[in-house]
């Protein structure tokens, strides 16, 4: 059985990757609460990854970075410890982890790495410089490695739209913003955290075996079409 690294499994888009992992994966979560599922096959370490020492880990097969940031501001209003920040979250906390990780990861059984973006990267959104910049460096770091890890390592990214989750509750707070949110995307809905642990969970597979170095927008239309 293979073993996967996910850090951030506690909350929102990373809880559901963990849950969807489970039954056919040892999961190593790494965060600073425990999730809420208890399994056989889930190990805990409680750790805040930015700020605290990564747990010692013997062997994985693949390492999920689930950590960001929906900071959301206007250019005035952001300083640049907000910029610095959400960088830290975003960009920094995965360079640490792969790092720490990625002679184990070198051993692991046709090793996965996958990162997350967000649709704002693509799309010029406004209030968004601070999280776009950030994840476009994700982006960036995502081809990079990829083409510097293989044929070892596969390293994705995806990048979600509006994803129902306790990070996204303002956008999301009451029924007209939830009506407004579906009638922006030409599919006309966002996200479930279980759609975005179901492409986690195949770019983690061997089924994705051909990709790497690969943005994967779940973007519901809303960057792909102009309807």
């Amino acid at each position: 059985m293979k073993t996967i690294i996910v850090v951030g499994g506690s909350k929102g888009i990373g809880n559901a990757i963990v849950s969807s992992l489970l039954s056919s994966f040892k999961v190593i979560n790494i965060s600073r609460t425990a999730p809420e599922q208890s399994h056989d096959n889930l190990t805990h370490h409680q750790c805040d990854v930015i700020n605290d020492e990564l747990p010692e880990i013997d062997s994985a097969d693949g390492l999920v970075y689930c950590p960001g940031s929906i900071n959301l501001k206007p250019i005035n209003r952001l300083s640049l410890d907000d910029f610095k920040n959400d960088f830290e979250i975003n960009v920094l906390g995965a360079v640490k982890t792969i790092q720490k990780y990625l002679s184990v990861l070198k051993n692991g059984q046709q090793p996965s790495i996958v990162l997350f973006s967000t649709v704002a990267s693509k799309l010029g959104m406004p209030f968004h410089a601070s999280v776009a910049a950030s994840k476009s460096a994700v982006e960036g770091l995502t081809k990079s490695l990829g083409a510097e890890l293989a044929p070892t390592i596969r390293v994705n990214a995806i990048a979600p739209t509006v994803t129902d989750t306790d990070l996204a509750s303002k956008l999301l707070r009451n029924e007209r913003m939830i009506e407004n949110m579906k009638d922006r995307h030409p599919l006309k809905k966002y996200l479930q955290p279980e759609e975005v642990a179901d492409m986690a969970n195949f770019l983690l597979s061997d089924k994705a075996a051909a990709l790497s170095g690969q943005v994967f927008e779940m973007d519901c239309g809303i960057v792909s079409f102009k309807i």
